[in-house]
Parts: structure tokens; sequence; C-alpha cells
């Protein structure tokens, strides 16, 4: 075989070589920024949740304080996780404020279990049932947030896709865990 057609197979081997790990890589990284984008998707519905109990919270402690006006210790720490989630600006600040809040929620209902003439109120109990949906909406958006970001995190944790991620920095996401004691059962006394 002459040179001059070996150094032409040579060069044509070269260039589908680089066709073919370039394609490669545009695939890997089209297919991360998709994962990406489902992830980023699944967190904005937990925020949108998020936002709907945060703008439930006011009415719901304008209704308890009504009955429970001596409680401002538990009133001020719902207010305060409230505004923690409302000023949350990472994914990790709005993960860890929305914890608070639910930590303050929880002591802001053992609170109404004092009050049964509370309990008892229409406007009362529809801000609950408005609260519980929410919140069941809550745990289904943070459900498929977490497998949004399961699937992310294992895509580019596997090969070649790691090659690919590396060059481009791309870290894993944070999934949305159960805050401390959550892993607890509660007490519940008669």
């Amino acid at each position: 075989m002459p040179v001059r057609k070996v150094g032409l197979l040579v060069v044509l081997i070269i260039v589908l070589l680089v066709i073919f790990v370039g394609g490669s890589y545009i695939s890997i990284s089209n297919a991360i920024i998709r994962s990406d984008e489902d992830v980023r998707a699944s967190w904005a519905e937990v925020e949108n949740q998020l936002q709907r109990r945060y703008d439930l919270i006011p009415n719901l402690v304008e209704t308890v304080k009504g009955y429970a006006a001596h409680e401002s210790a538990v009133f001020q720490a719902v207010a305060d996780a409230r505004a923690r989630l409302g000023g949350a600006r990472s994914m990790s600040e709005k993960i860890e404020a929305s914890n608070a809040l639910e930590g303050a929620l929880g002591r802001l209902l053992v609170v109404v279990e004092n009050y049964p003439e509370l309990k008892a109120d229409a406007s009362f109990r529809q801000l609950m049932d408005e609260l519980a949906g929410t919140e069941n909406r809550i745990a289904v958006a943070r459900g498929r947030y977490n497998e949004k970001v399961r699937a992310f995190n294992v895509k580019i944790r596997v090969f070649p896709n790691s090659i690919v991620s590396g060059m481009k920095g791309i870290t894993p996401h944070m999934l949305f865990e159960a805050q401390e004691g959550a892993r607890t059962a509660p007490q519940v006394k008669f």
C-alpha cells in the first residue's frame, strides 16, 4: 500500500474518531443539561407549593391570635421562620428555612390543641384544610424533586458522563431531606 494511501487512511480514522468523540461529548452534555432542567423544573414546583404555604400562614396566625393572644413566643417563631424563608436565596437556604417553618408550624398546631373553640371556628377549619392540602402537595413535589435529583446525580457520576460533567464543573444537586427529629414518631397523649 502506498504511503500516500496509508496517510489518507490514518487521517480518515482520526477524523472519524474526532467526530465520534465530539458527537458523544455533545450527546452526553445535552443529556446532562436536560436532566438539570428537569431538576430545576421540579424545584420550581416545590417553591410554588412553599409559596402557597407561605401565603396561608399569616391568615392562620391571625386566626389563632384571636383565641390565643398570650402565645406570643409561638407567633414570633412562626413569623421569624416565615421571614427566613422569604429571604432565602439559595436552594439550601430555602430547604433549611422550609424545615424551620415546618417546626414552627408544628408548635403553632400544639397551641391550637389547647383551644377547642378555635378548632370549631369555620374560618380556622377552612385554613387548616387548605394548609393540609398544601402540605400534601409539598410532600409530593419534594418526592418528585428528589427523584429528579437522584436521576441527575447518577447521570453525572456514571462513566463516561462523569468525564463530561467533570470537564464542565457540574456538581450534584442537593436532596430535600427530612429535618432533624422527623424520624422519631411524635408522642400523642389523650
